[in-house]
């Protein structure tokens, strides 16, 4: 054998092991999310976007977590329908989420979605909630008193514009 050939040789069977190591992508939570918004536009293709589907969507999403996050996803749910009847409410990578004119404006993310030690409530680009050159887009949440709720039910009205 050549020095090349020789040369060639161990270089493939140094970028095949290189390969082959354990790659630090998506952890199993990431792609079980991704699995679910994949199966949420497909629903979403198929069904008419009526409010009734996405409320089945959310309760169903909702049901689906553990105490204390699906107290408060359900009180949420009726605070954002409550303050904002125009957003439409859907799944969105498994989590309750309402829309306007198809884009995310609001979501609630359980913090056994992630894994995390609260939950949240967050806005996407589409909420008017511009307040000079910074401002919040999410909030965790470890529980609802009166005074978070009257917070978000404002916060979803502006929001929602």
């Amino acid at each position: 054998m050549s020095q090349t050939a020789k040369k060639s040789a161990g270089k493939s069977v140094k970028s095949t092991a290189a390969t082959s190591k354990k790659s630090e992508g998506f952890t199993a939570e990431e792609r079980a999310a991704m699995k679910e918004r994949a199966q949420e536009l497909k629903a979403e293709a198929r069904m008419n976007k009526s409010r009734e589907e996405g409320e089945r969507a959310i309760l169903a999403a909702i049901a689906k977590m553990k105490e204390p996050d699906r107290a408060m996803a359900k009180r949420l749910h009726a605070l954002v329908s409550a303050s904002a009847p125009e957003l439409m409410p859907k799944t969105w990578y498994g989590m309750p989420a309402y829309t306007k004119d198809e884009k995310v404006v609001c979501f609630f993310k359980d913090a056994g979605k992630f894994g995390d030690r609260y939950a949240t409530f967050g806005f996407n680009d589409k909420a008017a909630l511009d307040d000079g050159a910074m401002w919040p887009t999410s909030y965790a949440l470890k529980e609802l008193t009166a005074a978070g709720e009257a917070k978000i039910s404002a916060l979803v009205k502006k929001a929602a514009g």
